[in-house]
């Protein structure tokens, strides 16, 4: 009974192997293939997806990197544009005078002149100047060694031999120039001092130049060198090239409140537009005297160099060995030169020569002192070593103050 059992359920329980048709073995093939092909595809799309990931991160980084790369260049254009712009004048003149050439053929040096004097009557406020008159003493002193002490040193100057001739004659104007229009301006605020006083003492000093500048250089210069200087021309000049451009920007100014809001609320924009309107100086004077500038050795420009340093040296050790006798004798440090708002306007605009109120007046002089070219590129590698040099004295006080400040116990 149990084998019959047995029997009748072995048929049931056996294995049969699977049915293959004719036409079954090429089907499992292509079937498989296709599995095989599409695992291929889809292990391609995820290498590519993840490298597509593993790149991403790299070209953010790369964006990054330039973004803050572009940022720090944009922050130090814009904090150094006066060099930067001067020097470019003087690049762009040497690599192509064309251009240059045709800008002083349309007489545009002129224009500059005027637009920068223009554009310093436009900020100049009433409110400002009247902030200054408490250190009125420190303001005349001020104007003293600006039109009269500083210029003397061209007696010293022009004992010195190099040649061409026009760089010691060149650096010799410079010192009989008054201060700068806006560099001392502008670096009195950030040093925090008195910008009323170093506004004061700027305006006061470009007008008045405009009477002691010709007889400054009749008596010091053209004595020493044999040549005669029109004064009395070159007065007049020198009133309708920078006196009557600051005066009708300043009726403008005080004519119209729209334009001294747009003045106030964009100082830095007309800022740069007067450093644009400087460069131009280098830029068509370097064109003109390219072909001269190429035959100096360039020992002869370290030479320069070196005078515009120790030129600048000399001034603000004048200044400040001057600043400290006159605590001396008025009142040690209660005296209005010791504060410090002050001290740091006088040191600072006292120290400064005007670029554009020379290039001017060697535009009226034509070729008496030579090749005008010459004369000027000394005064703008000075003009530049000048604004460097207190630019990094600015930044030391700073730093300074910041330490000490920090030291503090509150």
């Amino acid at each position: 009974m149990a084998g019959t059992l047995t029997n009748l359920l072995s048929p049931v329980t056996q294995t049969f192997p699977p049915l293959r048709t004719p036409n079954s073995k090429p089907h499992n093939r292509a079937f498989g293939s296709s599995l095989i092909s599409r695992k291929r595809r889809s292990i391609a799309i995820i290498k590519n997806h993840n490298q597509g990931n593993a790149d991403q991160p790299s070209r953010k980084s790369s964006f990054r990197t330039f973004s803050v790369l572009a940022e720090t260049v944009l922050s130090f254009s814009s904090s150094n544009i006066l060099p930067l712009a001067l020097i470019g004048g003087v690049v762009l003149g040497l690599i192509n005078p064309g251009p240059g050439c045709l800008a002083h053929r349309y007489q545009l040096s002129k224009v500059s002149t005027f637009g920068i004097f223009i554009i310093s009557g436009l900020t100049l406020s009433s409110e400002d100047i009247g902030a200054a008159a408490e250190a009125w003493p420190v303001g005349l002193f001020g104007l003293a060694s600006i039109l009269l002490f500083t210029p003397n040193l061209s007696r010293f100057i022009l004992q010195l031999h190099l040649q061409p001739q026009e760089f010691i004659t060149g650096l010799a104007l410079f010192s009989c120039m008054p201060t700068t229009l806006s560099s001392g301006v502008s670096l009195t605020r950030l040093a925090g001092g008195n910008s009323a006083l170093a506004l004061a003492m700027t305006v006061t000093a470009s007008s008045l130049a405009i009477l002691i500048v010709p007889f400054s250089i009749s008596k010091l210069i053209a004595s020493g060198l044999g040549a005669s200087v029109p004064a009395e021309k070159l007065f007049r000049r020198l009133i309708f090239t920078l006196l009557i451009p600051l005066i009708l920007g300043k009726a403008f100014r005080e004519s119209f409140k729209g334009l001294a809001d747009f003045a106030d609320n964009n100082r830095k924009l007309l800022s740069v537009l007067s450093v644009v309107l400087l460069s131009w100086v280098p830029w068509i004077q370097v064109s003109r005297s390219r072909s001269l500038l190429l035959m100096i050795k360039p020992t002869t420009f370290l030479i320069v160099l070196m005078m515009g340093i120790c030129f600048h040296l000399i001034l603000l050790g004048f200044n400040a060995v001057s600043i400290q006798c006159l605590c001396a004798v008025s009142g040690g440090s209660k005296s209005i030169f010791a504060k410090k708002e002050n001290s740091t306007a006088l040191l600072l605009v006292a120290s400064q020569k005007a670029l554009p109120v020379l290039v001017a007046v060697v535009d009226q002089l034509g070729s008496t002192f030579g090749e005008s070219g010459l004369l000027i590129l000394p005064c703008v590698a000075g003009h530049l070593i000048q604004i460097i040099m207190d630019s990094f004295i600015v930044s030391f006080w700073n730093k300074k103050e910041t330490l000490n400040g920090d030291t503090e116990v509150p």
